[in-house]
């Protein structure tokens, strides 16, 4: 008789959070911009790289592996980079500057909302460059599919919510949207080298590769890399992934400011 009473209160909440949805998604959409950055650029980037013979050599100094079969995961991990310090931190700074966060604390939206809404698409879209980046791979350039599927998935989440909490935490200290965007460039560019993007993690040798392996791009691409060739991550990558995106995450819950 009473199993619909703790549920009304919430109806409103419930149906303004849907109606968000709605509403960033088609704002998403129109974004072609971001759409091709996070989508197709790293799809556009293997395929360049995959263009060139030699890169399609598999070489003993790459453990049997060519440099396009090593790119696979470091586009992947590019299209992460691109969706958690390019776009996703400009749009919720827009909206904090023109006062939408402040206002939406009036309505039976919580801010949050646009938060887990934008961060929800922004993954949607990555994971949808990662299937096209995996299925090109293989399809035209003949490179392997994860062997261990749990690794890679496993690998493949932490490294997501890595980059999204350095996305978020740049986005909580920074007071405004000229100085997110210096801070963000320069995590970008940062990510990208540890990521591999200019030269493959495997490739990179002595202090050199230590280094970077203790960044949480760098030990997600070792632990995607060892994932693709059928080992489980090393236990040692996955702590460093995961106590980069619990540190980052827990700064962005402390200075995120909603205006």
């Amino acid at each position: 008789m009473t199993a619909h009473t703790p549920t009304a209160p919430f109806a409103p909440k419930g149906r303004a959070t849907l109606a968000i949805l709605r509403a960033e998604t088609r704002l998403f959409t129109r974004e072609l911009g971001a759409l091709f950055y996070i989508l197709l650029f790293p799809v556009v980037l293997l395929s360049i790289l995959g263009a060139i013979p030699s890169f399609r050599e598999d070489s003993p100094d790459l453990g049997g592996l060519s440099v396009v079969d090593l790119y696979v995961p470091v586009t992947i991990l590019l299209s992460m980079i691109m969706a958690a310090l390019m776009t996703m931190p400009s749009t919720v700074l827009a909206y904090r500057e023109a006062g939408v966060l402040r206002r939406l604390r009036t309505t039976p939206i919580r801010p949050a909302s646009i938060l887990v809404v934008q961060m929800l698409l922004h993954a949607l879209t990555v994971a949808g460059s990662s299937l096209l980046l995996l299925t090109v791979g293989r399809l035209v350039f003949g490179t392997p599919l994860p062997e261990s599927w749990p690794g890679y998935l496993g690998a493949y989440v932490l490294a997501l919510v890595a980059s999204f909490s350095l996305g978020a935490a740049i986005t909580a200290v920074s007071p405004s949207a000229r100085i997110a965007a210096v801070l963000g460039s320069l995590a970008f560019f940062g990510s990208m080298f540890t990521a591999g993007v200019y030269l493959p993690v495997q490739a990179m040798d002595g202090l050199l590769r230590r280094i970077v392996e203790l960044t949480p791009l760098g030990a997600a691409s070792e632990a995607l890399n060892a994932a693709m060739l059928g080992a489980l991550p090393e236990v040692r990558d996955l702590l460093v992934v995961a106590t980069w995106a619990a540190v980052l995450s827990l700064v962005s819950v402390r200075f995120f400011r909603w205006e």
